[in-house]
């Protein structure tokens, strides 16, 4: 993939064009071409503006020690996870380096990522060590690069995770925060939901009158505090992770009470959307740190009660387990302030993504948001919008051809349409977002 692959958004000088009927071997090409000239909103990235420094990872180092190939790494090396942890990042990265991509072809999904980034820049992709990408990445400055990588990767605008409770993260919205025009914020709550008990003296510290169960002044204090940190950040949406144990009402649950009783009626006060993703399982290998999460199937009924109990709240929704998938499609059905999003995590695996996104649209046709990055290394969104746009373009084809034969009219402009609606207005709608 190079960077001529992504098209800069056609003008509506040829309105003809775009009218015209189209025929059945022509919806394919047509489709890609929409694709690849739509620019997309990444609705979810863990990536970082420049005003937050070092936290923004980027670099042929930080790609290749991303958990994701960390989690591969051992198993394609005799190395412990004991002993990886001593290494320093450059050794860790030639680790995996000479593991997964010399000494086995890099035919994972994440692998073949780093391989997607480095063709895109013109870097070689069999190389035996790493010199000439650490040249290339060393030489080159944030600001510029970051252009060129979102220009690569077609998205216009990504959307950050922003923990006001961050020791890292908090001076930097405590001395203005960042002004990036791309680079849009989100306050992810996961501290404060499910992470209470061992977090709620920091919210005391900073005159906040919270207490260890949740009770007396403490769920007026927590709105108090998210209206303070929305002035502060302007986010886009509220955001929680949550385990596939997560049930919804839970009496016995702090993280229920505070969900209802503060979260919520903040959205709804502050004009906010919620976003949940459910079904983590975390440390499952507690030695491979950030690697050691896994999945599980979560009760969906806690959705319903959700949507159903504040049908005032918008719920952007994203299940980790893919037994939960069309339960989550069959509730978007039932309730229109649910909006499912992405293909998350382990999820993101083509075979995965397209059975999800064509469930998705034979039940919702195109009221869903069919894919975020999830990236937490900067180029991460050239390969994994490269990835979408290439499994997007057969399953929306074959919907199309499938209308077509049933005796509808195809159009590009009716593509371009729905499109715009998959990659762009769904969230604009759902969040208020207006482009500049």
């Amino acid at each position: 993939m190079t960077a001529t692959s992504i098209k800069s958004p056609r003008k509506n000088g040829s309105s003809a064009a775009s009218a015209r009927r189209l025929k059945s071997e022509q919806i394919l090409g047509e489709v890609q071409d929409v694709l690849a000239s739509t620019q997309v909103i990444d609705i979810h990235t863990h990536l970082f503006s420049p005003a937050f420094g070092k936290i923004g990872l980027w670099g042929i180092d930080k790609l290749l020690t991303y958990h994701y190939l960390e989690s591969e790494f051992f198993r394609s090396s005799d190395t412990t996870p004991e002993e990886y942890w001593k290494l320093s990042k450059t050794e860790r990265a030639d680790a995996i380096w000479q593991a997964l991509f010399v000494e086995n072809s890099p035919i994972s999904e994440s692998t073949r990522g780093v391989v997607a980034v480095l063709d895109a820049f013109g870097l070689p992709t069999n190389a035996s060590g790493l010199q000439e990408a650490r040249r290339f990445f060393g030489a080159q400055s944030i600001q510029s690069h970051i252009r060129k990588v979102l220009q690569i990767a077609g998205a216009s605008d990504v959307v950050m995770t922003n923990d006001p409770l961050d020791p890292e993260e908090r001076p930097v919205w405590m001395s203005g925060g960042q002004n990036h025009p791309q680079f849009h914020a989100v306050i992810r709550l996961d501290r404060i939901l499910w992470g209470w008990p061992q977090h709620w003296q920091q919210l005391a510290s900073e005159g906040y009158a919270v207490d260890e169960r949740a009770s007396g002044k403490s769920i007026d204090e927590v709105r108090r505090f998210l209206a303070d940190w929305h002035k502060r950040m302007r986010p886009l949406y509220m955001a929680v992770s949550l385990a596939d144990t997560f049930q919804f009402p839970d009496e016995r649950c702090i993280t229920s009470k505070l969900l209802s009783d503060a979260v919520l009626p903040s959205c709804r006060e502050l004009g906010l959307p919620m976003s949940l993703m459910i079904g983590v399982r975390r440390q499952v290998n507690p030695r491979l740190r950030l690697a050691g999460d896994a999945v599980g199937k979560a009760d969906l009924r806690s959705i319903e009660n959700l949507c159903r109990e504040f049908p005032e709240n918008r719920f952007l929704v994203s299940v980790l387990s893919r037994e939960n998938q069309h339960e989550l499609a069959v509730y978007a059905r039932k309730f229109n302030n649910l909006m499912p999003f992405g293909c998350w995590w382990f999820l993101n695996n083509p075979s995965i993504v397209e059975e999800i996104t064509r469930e998705r649209i034979e039940l919702l046709g195109t009221s869903f948001i069919p894919q975020h990055s999830d990236a937490r290394v900067l180029e991460q969104v050239i390969y994994k919008w490269h990835n979408t746009r290439r499994t997007l373009a057969p399953i929306l084809a074959n919907a199309y051809q499938l209308l077509l034969a049933d005796g509808a009219e195809i159009t590009r402009q009716k593509i371009q349409r729905d499109v715009n609606r998959l990659f762009r207005t769904n969230f604009q709608k759902w969040t208020g977002f207006r482009d500049e």
